[in-house]
């Protein structure tokens, strides 16, 4: 595979896994300041959240075509889990690295600011994973070939 073709596709890859992640992180971080939880629930609704609607935006493409839930499900977890772990691990750690960002509330410029600059961060740290993964057949190559 040529390596514009190879960076492309991980750019793409990426990005999907960037949006699911992101959704995740804002709706799981909007009902962790609304219920007033700490830190530690805070990062776990927001991680768990990220990787349900990650998963279920590479899930729902793959279900219009017809193909079994359980095969999308497998789909899913195969070409998506190491991108979204590496892009979490990235975007919490650097939003527990601003200062005061936890705490933030939604309506905050600090919030939104850190959100965004975490999320950038991550996208660049998960960008040479999947390029990785996509070189070797692995990732969102899996999913690549039943998308049309």
């Amino acid at each position: 595979m040529q390596a514009s073709t190879l960076n492309r596709l991980a750019a793409v890859a990426t990005t999907h896994c960037m949006t699911g992640c992101a959704i995740g992180e804002i709706v799981g971080l909007m009902i962790s300041r609304a219920a007033g939880w700490g830190n530690i629930a805070s990062i776990a609704i927001a991680v768990v959240l990220a990787f349900i609607f990650g998963y279920s935006l590479t899930m729902i493409p793959l279900l219009r075509t017809g193909m079994a839930f359980m095969s999308a499900t497998g789909l899913a977890l195969v070409s998506d889990s190491v991108s979204i772990s590496v892009m979490e691990l990235v975007d919490n750690a650097v939003i527990l690295l601003i200062p005061g960002a936890m705490q933030a509330k939604v309506g905050s410029l600090l919030f939104w600011e850190s959100l965004v600059l975490s999320l950038i961060v991550a996208w660049l740290a998960a960008f040479p994973v999947n390029r990785w993964l996509i070189s070797r057949g692995q990732g969102h190559a899996k999913v690549h070939a039943h998308h049309h």
